[in-house]
């Protein structure tokens, strides 16, 4: 069953409904970058639920629906439970709650490994349920052939390279990438391949900043940078990172706000006014007409 529904601006809490703009294509997002080089970066945060969408289309030209939300919202310890019917239905939310940006579905860990033929299934059924713009996968020459298999049959393609959270078991972690001479010449290994294979933005994390700039000139498409660097042609990071949901998070984010504080003092003060018996007053209970 399809989830790409329209949410019913007279009865959702969703309203009001943002006045519709027109939504950035993928075409658009690849031609951000002309003759080697990005004027203004390109905006991109993760998001996984209608409102947030909202709250952050008309400040971003993408919104990633990151797999991250396995450890953001389920809990979890790392990606790799994510499953495919989760990426789905918090694609199609995010795209119910969008009208400018351009969405990115993440393919979990074990949807598109198996063959590009296994891939195509799974990103097809993603596109259809969600109505989102393009999918984003993880590695780069092993993944080259399921990037042409998946473009040449009309699904953009965004690739992640460098820091793959998807194999942190062989990785061995969570590190930066790039310090030996080897992993340097992998990762623009990986970037060419992905290019080659018709993805039209890839993905940098993690990566030390002298290769993640010689990769941003090196390809012909937008670098976008998560633990990179600011030369990159474009920025991601997790949204409930950069608004100080979480305790710890990584190194290379800047934590902008500290909403978790913010939520944990409401609480209280609902609390509070609940055990004393101030919550609910005159103002949120309904009175007997006169």
């Amino acid at each position: 069953m399809s989830t790409t529904f329209k949410l019913d601006t007279a009865t959702s809490r969703a309203t009001p409904t943002p006045k519709p703009r027109k939504r950035l294509t993928v075409p658009r997002i690849r031609d951000h970058k002309k003759d080697g080089k990005t004027k203004e970066p390109l905006v991109m945060l993760t998001a996984y639920t209608a409102r947030q969408a909202q709250l952050l289309d008309a400040h971003c030209d993408m919104l990633l629906v990151g797999d991250s939300l396995g450890q953001v919202i389920y809990g979890l310890d790392s990606t790799l439970p994510v499953t495919v019917d989760m990426m789905v239905n918090h694609g199609a939310a995010v795209v119910r709650g969008s009208y400018h940006s351009l969405v990115v579905v993440d393919m979990p860990f074990g949807a598109y490994e198996a063959s590009p033929e296994a891939a195509f299934e799974v990103a097809a059924r993603i596109m259809a349920e969600t109505g989102c713009a393009a999918v984003k996968l993880e590695g780069g020459e092993a993944m080259a052939e399921t990037i042409s298999f998946l473009t040449s049959r009309g699904i953009p393609v965004m690739a992640h390279v460098g820091l793959t959270p998807q194999a942190v078991n062989v990785l061995g972690g969570y590190m930066a990438r790039g310090r030996s001479q080897e992993e340097h010449e992998k990762i623009m290994r990986d970037g060419k391949a992905v290019q080659d294979a018709g993805a039209f933005s890839v993905v940098a994390e993690g990566v030390i900043e002298p290769i993640a700039i010689s990769l941003t000139q090196t390809l012909e498409i937008p670098v976008i940078g998560i633990g990179a660097s600011a030369q990159c042609d474009g920025q991601v990071l997790v949204t409930e990172d950069m608004l100080g949901m979480f305790e710890r998070v990584p190194r290379f984010v800047k934590k902008y706000n500290n909403i978790a504080e913010v939520i944990e003092q409401t609480a209280a003060q609902y609390a509070a006014e609940v055990r004393e018996r101030s919550f609910p007053g005159e103002e949120q209970t309904y009175q007997p007409k006169q």
